[in-house]
């Protein structure tokens, strides 16, 4: 048979289809699919039972086994919408369908399709009006939660799998969300570490919900990304949470802490005002793109001197994490470029707002934890390159760091 060539039987039906049913558009064209679908899914179970029983239907056979009519009558979901079928039965339970599994109520990538706007940050409501409008059936939102649940065994395992046992450079930041808890919205923080592989490899290495940002759950997520094969890391960046450099020196001693610059930017700009605002900014510049730590403090006395009486706070806050801010400065251009412009995980979290302003509350710490790996494996499909000048960098991590990579 020629490609696109239909057999005769199923081009006899159609012609006789369209010449006693009006097709007009594509909804015309999708009901008539719906009616040739219903008929040959059920054509190919009968198929299959016979298959698995060795004989055909209304002949004798050797084996104590036969055929016992059928199961109820349920819909499945298709991508022709929805079709009603029977599941042949035989006498001892032997024979299951592979073609539709027991309690499956769809197939065909029809859940596929609702995982992929799931991980979008569309809501149930947004989804159920998608399908109604693409396949023309109507979901619950039980329905939707139980194809989504699917996923939770392969999340799992991701947040159990083995890791590598050293990572030259690890990120590690939270994001925050809304959730319903308990008949009220509060604010959940997604914890995300992000690691530089030695092969120059970003990886999310792991997502854990909680409650509000603390050292004490950074420490319990440090000692599981240990328990998971990780036994050092070079250099960790990180926001500037009270405790977290504690944390870290616990899990990680001979690890360094480079608070990061580019949170630490924002935050001595926000509150400046707009007619100071790009002046300072570029007065900062002079301190953290400094070529010597010497430099880079003479640098900020100088910041100090002039902006202090009227921005003490954001002085201060760079005075008083010194010793934490200044650890990228033993590093060549190219290793800092990687430590302070935190463009992995600036852009994956780019990815977690965007989904947050489709669905600025999320139902369940399930519902969020879901949304975020379906976002996260999407964002790492396309992380297909190392960093960039990663021989260099690995090269010069190997002489600072003699015998840990």
């Amino acid at each position: 048979m020629k490609k696109n060539e239909l057999p005769k039987e199923v081009n006899d039906y159609m012609d006789e289809y369209i010449k006693t049913h009006t097709i007009k558009n594509m909804a015309d064209m999708q009901e008539m699919m719906r009616n040739l679908f219903g008929p040959a899914l059920q054509k190919m179970l009968d198929a299959e039972m016979e298959s698995k029983l060795g004989y055909s239907k209304n002949k004798k056979n050797d084996t104590n086994n036969s055929r016992n009519g059928y199961y109820k009558e349920r819909n499945i979901n298709t991508t022709y919408g929805e079709i009603p079928v029977s599941i042949p039965r035989d006498r001892l339970g032997e024979c299951k369908s592979d073609l539709l599994p027991p309690y499956a109520k769809s197939i065909n990538g029809f859940e596929d399709k609702i995982i992929s706007m799931y991980a979008l940050g569309m809501t149930t409501n947004e989804i159920k009006d998608q399908i109604y409008e693409l396949f023309g059936c109507n979901l619950s939102d039980d329905m939707i939660s139980d194809i989504t649940d699917k996923i939770m065994p392969e999340i799992q395992e991701w947040q159990k799998r083995r890791l590598d046992r050293v990572y030259p450079i690890v990120f590690i930041d939270a994001t925050h969300f809304s959730v319903r808890s308990n008949g009220s919205v509060v604010k959940k923080a997604a914890y995300i570490t992000l690691g530089i592989s030695k092969e120059g490899n970003k990886e999310v290495l792991s997502i854990t919900i909680g409650e509000n940002e603390s050292a004490k759950v950074w420490a319990n997520i440090l000692n599981d990304l240990k328990n998971r094969g990780v036994e050092d890391v070079l250099i960790m960046c990180a926001d500037g949470l009270t405790g977290i450099k504690e944390a870290i020196s616990a899990v990680y001693p001979k690890c360094e802490y480079q608070r990061c610059i580019v949170h630490q930017i924002r935050t001595s700009l926000k509150f400046v005002s707009y007619k100071d605002y790009k002046e300072m900014a570029n007065d900062l510049k002079g301190v953290y793109q400094a070529s010597t730590e010497e430099i880079g403090y003479e640098e900020l006395l100088k910041l100090e001197e002039k902006w202090k009486g009227k921005y003490p706070h954001a002085i201060n806050s760079w005075l008083n994490n010194w010793d934490s801010l200044s650890t990228f400065y033993k590093f060549s251009p190219e290793i800092r470029k990687v430590m302070y412009t935190t463009n992995a995980i600036e852009s994956l979290n780019n990815r977690y707002k965007a989904v947050n302003k489709k669905r600025p509350v999320f139902p369940t710490d399930q519902a969020l934890l879901k949304t975020l790996y379906l976002t996260t494996i999407n964002v790492a499909k396309k992380w297909t390159g190392r960093i960039r000048g990663w021989d260099m960098i690995y090269n010069q991590l190997s002489i600072i760091y003699e015998g840990r990579i």
